[in-house]
Formats: structure tokens, C-alpha cells, sequence
């Protein structure tokens, strides 16, 4: 264990997220000058087993004050973890989870939590004198010597709980593994969502942009959001194919009552059998290399039933390696990982740091994905800020994947931004992680 690494200060404020609401930051100071600072993310559509955010529930604000998980900060958590060494980054995190000592981490709060167990690690790499990404790669023992940039997903329409509804799916993302660099990802999808913009204009529909940065707007069906994602990719002069793959969020807890599953834009209420045949359709008809919660949250069995059709093929031409992602059905959360690879209900994690509460139960939650040979992807929430310490994490742990929102707003560019600067400094001692087409043969 490293010494000079004592936490010398801790202290909270309030800032704003991206939706205008206001939100937690954290600061850190060790003894040896070392300094942390970050921001609570915050999600719209949420899983009920995640950790949740401490809101103040009054007039203020709408009732998303913070006052009271900032006060958090300052009080019960700074008394704590004053003294404590920074470079311990587990007992720092246990000590928070054993402060608050309630399942959800409503006590103290999820956001007052994760703000300062970021802070905590920032605080502790400034102390090291490495970036964080550096400093959290140097503690695992798993890692090859090659740094794998992550790809990326990327949100082209925004529909669920993003946009107000016009759109029931909640994420129409692309996915450019064709790309040779993360740089050359990032173009290809200006490129795309420039097409996608021009194809609205030509069309006459009526667009705004999501909370997550993508456009907004009005489609006839779901179907029909998907086939103009089809035609955004080609018009921007790339092969969904070969070089850029689909993926949907379906956030299908959202649409779910005991009647079955209602969309709403189509005014058109299915059952669990019509609901999996739609899902199945759908990736027997484009190529979707990646789809994100299909079923209720709870429904493991249909998930399961699903990834077993994915597993032996939907159909000729595309084989077993499309990612069903758990994000509401795992919430980052180890227990539910446990019960999901027991009946085979997914082989993808999405990791949301701010689901868990802490790093270390989110890394925790990584852990047992590569232990059952699932893929990973960090992710980003709709309330997001400045702060790129998910980026950060990707490279770190050696998580290969990032979703972070579309391609606009600030505080999702400050994350791609972020990335492509680091792979300007790796040189050639990064790799892209794209290169293969992750729902097709390759000689599809």
C-alpha cells in the first residue's frame, strides 16, 4: 500500500447536468497534493434494482434538489473517509456502502456515493502522477500490454423515455467496427448522422434532438426508424454489411403492463409471444448486431429464450455473436449477473457506475461478465456532464466497448473528444476494437 496517500479533503457542491437539473460533485485532496474532482451522472429510464439518486422532493428545483446529498458529502462521508488512503480504493468504497447500509443506497444517496468514489480514484491517479486511465490499468493483472480503444455506439434517433415518446424504442444506435482507428469510427459517424439529418429534411418530418443528443423524430412506426437508420448508413457510403452494424435499445420495461407490451407512436398493444416474434423479426430483417433489453426486466426466461434462437443462428447469413445486452435486467449489479448466466438470459453487460453506487461494485459487476465470457459495454446515462471518467474506465479495465449518447451535445462530445485524444498520445501502442463484423459472417 502506498503511503502520502491519506484523504486530506473531501468536500460537495451542486452543478448541472445536462437536462438543466442539478446534480452532485465531489472534490478530493490527499496529503500528497493529489487532487479528484467528479460529477454524479443521471439516468431517465432506470432499472428498479439500481442505486438511486438522494433528491430533496420539494418545490425546489422540480424535486430533483441535491441539498441534501451534497450535505452528505460534506458531513457523514467527509468524517468517514477523512484520513483514509485513497489508493485503497475498495476499502474507501466499502466504507461508503457500510455508511449508507441500505440496499438501494437511498440513505446517503447513489449520487453523493458515486461522485465521490470517482473523485476518490481521480484524486488518487493525480497522486500517483498518471492519468486515471494509467493509474487503474496499472492495478490489473489481466491485461494484455496492447491497449484496446473501445468501439463505439453511437445514438442516431432517440425515442422511450429521451424523447417525450414520439419513438417507443429508446436508442437507434450505430455501431462502425469497419473503422481502422477510434478516430476514423468518429468521422464515419458525422458522416451518418449528417445523412440522417438530410434524409429528415428531404422527407419534410418534423425533428428536435433528444436528451442524449441524437434527432428526435416523428416516425409512423418503429420499423420505419430502423429502415431510415438502414438508409442513413448507406447514403453516408458505408455497408451494413462490412463496416457499420445496428443497435437498439428497447428499453421494453418502459413499454410493459400486465397486458403485454404497448407502443405507443403505433397505437398497437402485443402479447409476449407477438412482442418476441417482433424482436426476432427484427433481427432476422436488418442487421442489428446488438439489442438492448427486449423484455421486461424480469423476464429472464424470454431473454433467454432469445439468446438461445441468437446462439444457433436467426437465420442464414448471420451467426452467434449478436450481443443481447442486459441493462435494466442486470443494473450493473453482480447478483443479478449471478442469476443471468445460471439460465443464459444474455451474453452482454451493459456497466453503468452510477447503477452500482461505487467502482468497485461496478467493476465488480465487469468481473463477473468476463467471468462467464460476456462482452461488456460502459455506458453513459441521459443527465450526463463534463466529467469523462467513463472513458477513462474503458481503458483501464480493458472494457472494450463505450456507449456514451449520440454525436452532439458538449457533454457527450467531451467523451469521444476525450478518447480520440488519448489515442492520439497511445500512438502505436493502442489498437481499435472494431475490425469484425459483430453480427455477420464474415462472408455474409
Amino acid at each position: 500500500m502506498k503511503n502520502g496517500f491519506s484523504i486530506k479533503k473531501i468536500s460537495g457542491r451542486r452543478v448541472w447536468d445536462s437536462r438543466g437539473r442539478p446534480t452532485v460533485e465531489t472534490e478530493v485532496l490527499l496529503n500528497n497534493g493529489g487532487f479528484g474532482r467528479s460529477i454524479a451522472p443521471a439516468g431517465a429510464s432506470t432499472g428498479s434494482g439500481e442505486a438511486v439518486d438522494l433528491r430533496d422532493n420539494n418545490q425546489a428545483c422540480g424535486g430533483y434538489g441535491v441539498n441534501n446529498a451534497v450535505a452528505n458529502v460534506n458531513g457523514e462521508i467527509s468524517e468517514t473517509l477523512l484520513g483514509l488512503n485513497a489508493f485503497d480504493q475498495k476499502h474507501i468504497d466499502q466504507c461508503l456502502i457500510n455508511l449508507d447500509g441500505t440496499e438501494n443506497r437511498g440513505r446517503i444517496g447513489g449520487n453523493a456515493m458515486i461522485a465521490t468514489s470517482m473523485a476518490v480514484a481521480h484524486a488518487a491517479a493525480d497522486g500517483d502522477k498518471k492519468p486515471l486511465w494509467n493509474y487503474l490499468r496499472d492495478k490489473e493483472t489481466h491485461l494484455s500490454k496492447k491497449i484496446v480503444l473501445p468501439l463505439p455506439e453511437i445514438q442516431i434517433f432517440g425515442g422511450g423515455a429521451h424523447a417525450e415518446g414520439h419513438l417507443d424504442l429508446q436508442d437507434f444506435m450505430v455501431m462502425p467496427y469497419g473503422a481502422s482507428t477510434f478516430s476514423e469510427a468518429m468521422e464515419w459517424t458525422a458522416e451518418i448522422y449528417l445523412a440522417a439529418g438530410s434524409i429528415m429534411d428531404a422527407q419534410g418530418k418534423r425533428f428536435g434532438v433528444a436528451d442524449e443528443g441524437g434527432y428526435w423524430p416523428v416516425f409512423k412506426s418503429n420499423e420505419e426508424a430502423i429502415e431510415t437508420l438502414v438508409k442513413s448508413i448507406e447514403l453516408a457510403g458505408f455497408s451494413t454489411e462490412k463496416q457499420v452494424g445496428i443497435s437498439l435499445d428497447i428499453a421494453a420495461t418502459q413499454l410493459f403492463s400486465n397486458e403485454g407490451y404497448f407502443l405507443k407512436s403505433e397505437k398497437r398493444l402485443l402479447n409476449n409471444d407477438q412482442w418476441f416474434d417482433l424482436m426476432l423479426n427484427w433481427l432476422k430483417a436488418y442487421p442489428i448486431v446488438a439489442i438492448e433489453d427486449p423484455f421486461v426486466e424480469d423476464d429472464f426466461t424470454r431473454h433467454a429464450k432469445l439468446l438461445a434462437v441468437i446462439n444457433t443462428g436467426v437465420e442464414s447469413g448471420k451467426n452467434n455473436s449478436i450481443e443481447l445486452v442486459g441493462d435494466d435486467l442486470l443494473v450493473t449489479n453482480i447478483k443479478n449477473i449471478a442469476v443471468a448466466k445460471e439460465v443464459n438470459a444474455c451474453n452482454t453487460l451493459l456497466c453503468k457506475p452510477n447503477q452500482a453506487g461505487t467502482l468497485t461494485e461496478a467493476r465488480l459487476a465487469f468481473e463477473g461478465a468476463k467471468e462467464n465470457g460476456w462482452n461488456t459495454i460502459v455506458s453513459a446515462r441521459s443527465g450526463e456532464t463534463e466529467d469523462v471518467t467513463i472513458v477513462h474506465l474503458s481503458l483501464g479495465w480493458g472494457i472494450e466497448q463505450l456507449k456514451v449518447g449520440s454525436f452532439s451535445r458538449s457533454e457527450r462530445m467531451a467523451k469521444w473528444n476525450e478518447m480520440i485524444r488519448l489515442e492520439d498520445r497511445l500512438g502505436s501502442d493502442a489498437v481499435y476494437a472494431g475490425g469484425k463484423p459483430l453480427g455477420r459472417n464474415e462472408t455474409s
